[in-house]
């Protein structure tokens, strides 16, 4: 049986700390399907700059990941259905909260893991490991903060 994993971010400006989310989560199984979410359903935070299709083929690009997908339009559960996965890697910073999607998954009859990923560590100083926290070395270094 294929172990198949799922995750899924944003991926708006892609630093070491994706690369290491999308390796860990590739480690789980044998396929890594990876779920990039539509710029109109960011809400927890600010929307991405770069185009939803855009965002996709970056990750798609990316050695572990198998499959690239946007998420659904309106439920974040349709991929989740169709892929059928073994695990669920929730990003280590990631808002959602782990036993709200393991109930909303036990309410679809969707029988697999969710796990939280480990952070990255700094390897060295000054290295950016945030989408948040690049963009706001990028304001400060252009003098627009």
């Amino acid at each position: 049986m294929t172990r198949r994993v799922v995750a899924q971010g944003t991926f708006d400006i892609v630093h070491p700390g994706h690369v290491h989310y999308l390796r860990e989560a590739a480690s789980h199984g044998d396929e890594l399907h990876v779920i990039v979410a539509r710029r109109r359903n960011v809400s927890h935070k600010d929307p991405p700059v770069l185009p939803d299709r855009q965002r996709r083929d970056v990750v798609a690009s990316f050695d572990p990941v198998d499959y690239a997908r946007l998420g659904h339009p309106r439920d974040f559960l349709v991929p989740i259905e169709e892929i059928d996965p073994t695990v669920i890697l929730l990003g280590h910073d990631q808002h959602h909260d782990a036993d709200a999607v393991r109930e909303a998954l036990a309410s679809r009859a969707i029988d697999c893991e969710v796990k939280r990923a480990s952070a990255l560590s700094e390897r060295y100083s000054g290295e950016l490991l945030s989408t948040g926290r690049i963009v706001e070395a990028i304001l400060e270094a252009r003098g627009e903060e």
